[in-house]
């Protein structure tokens, strides 16, 4: 059989059908949408930065639009979903538990998110917080006190917090809830009774393949060396992978215009012939989070949509070139621009402090009304009943650079 062509735009298309980002949602969500999205993108990669809504929520938002936010926690704390280091730290569905499960019975291999060392130092004080946890149930690194500065002048982290994130990695803890955004902590013998190592343990080998089949069918399309990143795999033997998804019908060859040889998950095989024909539409705008499967991967997606991306948080204010926390837009299959924007809580307002489109995009009537709709969908969601506009680009939003009043409804 001949390989199939692709354009890069149906590629992108494609992409983003396996992600659930070509088009606008069809029906209101419902609490179940929760973990059938995580399912459908494998992995919530979990960030703490909440200058706007926090990314997890958000990136769910661009997806499913109007939700309460509550719901992601009722998932976890209702055992739907479960967290652990995936991509980074992220949410993923507790049926899979054991995809990771290798990972906490060798934590010595996590890198810095586990000290060996700290562990076997305090090894008598992690055996009573063990024991405090047994006997009087789950607890925050909040419930322990530790008011004591570094010698950087910052406060350290309390010991009982490093205990904590310890046991975390090395899976003798599971998170079970988050209360006000802060990991709450329970044994893993209890949060997960049925659980047999001996019994039900994968190789790292067998769980690592699932965690490819998985990244294969949640991009949708993707290149060889894209595919590892997902997980953060290391070492892992991609070619022989490869080999054995397509040889069971996992993935077919196809080649993308300005890309070259890539795979297409046979969950796409429907739309395929559409995506060839220009017919498979992108009528979806939304604003992403930095952290969004989408663009987690900045190096995929520099070559897929041509979105060279950087998160500027922690870059020194004065070397920042767009802004402190930019959110990607989305309009009907391209990232066309970026924006950096702050949520004012108690004012009821959402600051858009500047816009950039990228190279190439210029402002027309279907960008406006997508870019505006989705923005106003994301300032309506977070309970903002205005909009500010700072630094626009010459002619987008000539209308509204006083501001927008929204309604809230």
């Amino acid at each position: 059989m001949s390989v199939p062509q692709l354009s890069l735009t149906a590629a992108r298309h494609l992409h983003l059908a396996a992600q659930g980002l070509l088009r606008k949602p069809s029906r209101r969500a419902k609490p179940d949408d929760i973990l059938s999205t995580i399912q459908r993108m494998s992995l919530l990669q979990i960030d703490t930065i909440n200058i706007v809504a926090r990314s997890p929520y958000l990136v769910l938002f661009s997806r499913l639009g109007h939700y309460p936010q509550h719901w992601l926690d009722n998932a976890l704390r209702n055992g739907e979903l479960m967290e652990y280091w995936a991509h980074e730290a992220c949410f993923l569905p507790r049926e899979d538990f054991a995809l990771v499960r290798h990972r906490m019975l060798a934590p010595d291999q996590m890198g810095w998110k586990y000290r060996e060392a700290w562990m076997q130092e305090h090894a008598a004080e992690i055996e009573q917080l063990i024991a405090h946890i047994e006997q009087n149930g789950p607890v925050r690194s909040a419930d322990f006190v530790y008011p004591r500065k570094g010698t950087s002048g910052w406060w350290e982290w309390k010991p009982h917090k490093r205990h904590l994130e310890g046991l975390f990695t090395a899976g003798k803890v599971m998170v079970v809830e988050r209360r006000n955004f802060q990991r709450v902590y329970d044994l893993t013998q209890r949060v997960v009774p049925h659980w047999d190592d001996a019994r039900d343990l994968l190789s790292q080998d067998a769980a690592e393949y699932q965690m490819l089949e998985n990244s294969a069918r949640s991009l949708g399309l993707f290149r060889a060396q894209w595919l590892a990143d997902y997980y953060r795999l290391r070492k892992v033997a991609l070619p022989l992978a490869l080999e054995k998804m397509q040889d069971a019908g996992t993935i077919y060859p196809v080649n993308v215009e300005n890309i070259g040889p890539a795979w297409l998950h046979a969950s796409l095989l429907p739309q395929l012939e559409q995506a060839q024909a220009g017919k498979l539409a992108a009528t979806h705008s939304a604003v992403l989070s930095p952290f969004d499967p989408v663009v987690w991967d900045r190096k995929r997606a520099e070559q897929l949509f041509d979105f060279s991306y950087r998160l500027e948080c922690y870059t020194p204010a004065p070397k920042r070139q767009f802004g402190y926390f930019v959110l990607p837009l989305l309009h009907r299959g391209r990232l066309v621009g970026r924006m950096d924007a702050k949520m004012h809580r108690k004012a009821g307002m959402l600051e858009i402090i500047a816009l950039y489109l990228e190279d190439g995009v210029k402002p027309g009537h279907s960008l406006e009304k997508g870019l505006l709709g989705a923005i106003t969908e994301f300032a309506r969601w977070q309970g903002a009943l205005r909009i500010t506009f700072s630094r626009l680009p010459e002619g987008l939003f000539a209308a509204c650079r006083a501001g927008l009043e929204i309604d809230a409804a």
